[in-house]
Formats: C-alpha cells, sequence, structure tokens
C-alpha cells in the first residue's frame, strides 16, 4: 500500500526501514524522521503523516527498548524547577 504518494513510500518500505534500524541497533529510538532518513529522503507535505505513524505502529520492532523507558524522568525526578530558568520557576 502507498503510504506517500509524493514521495512514493510504501508500507513495505517503511516496516523494512524500522525492522533495519531495531537490527543494527537495539537500543536506538525510532521516529520518523529517522524512517525518512532512512529511506533517502525527507518529508515533503506532511499529509501522510497520519498514515506514516500508524504504519510505524504496527511494526513490533518500533517499541522502545526497556532499558530506555523511564531514563527521562529518572533524570528531573529530584530536581524541584526541572532545569527552568529563574524567570521561569513556580514560587
Amino acid at each position: 500500500m502507498i503510504v506517500c504518494s509524493c514521495l512514493g513510500i510504501t508500507d513495505k518500505d517503511i516496516h523494512a526501514a524500522v525492522d533495519w534500524m531495531r537490527a543494527s541497533d537495539a537500543f536506538t529510538l525510532i521516529t520518523p524522521g529517522k524512517v525518512y532518513r532512512a529511506l533517502g529522503k525527507s518529508a515533503d507535505c506532511g499529509s501522510c503523516l497520519p498514515l506514516f505513524l500508524s504504519t510505524m505502529r504496527q511494526n513490533a520492532n518500533l517499541q522502545v527498548p526497556m532499558q530506555l523507558r523511564g531514563l527521562r524522568r529518572v533524570q528531573t525526578q529530584d530536581l524541584e524547577d526541572e532545569g527552568r530558568r529563574e524567570s521561569y520557576r513556580i514560587p
């Protein structure tokens, strides 16, 4: 099925890119931008993005690796201001 008619990207292309990225690096976070780059393309009009994301989510290899889940929460958990500048801190 064609997902992006502007660039000629199919669902098989997306699944192949996701599978290739996961096989090459088990700890990578796979984003739409990375999939476009893996296919040697860049987003054009963006009208395909909802279908593009839906197709990506159907791939079992898209899941965030267990070792990476919750890292941001742990880093900012002990900070009261979460790294905000002085003028943006909550009193």
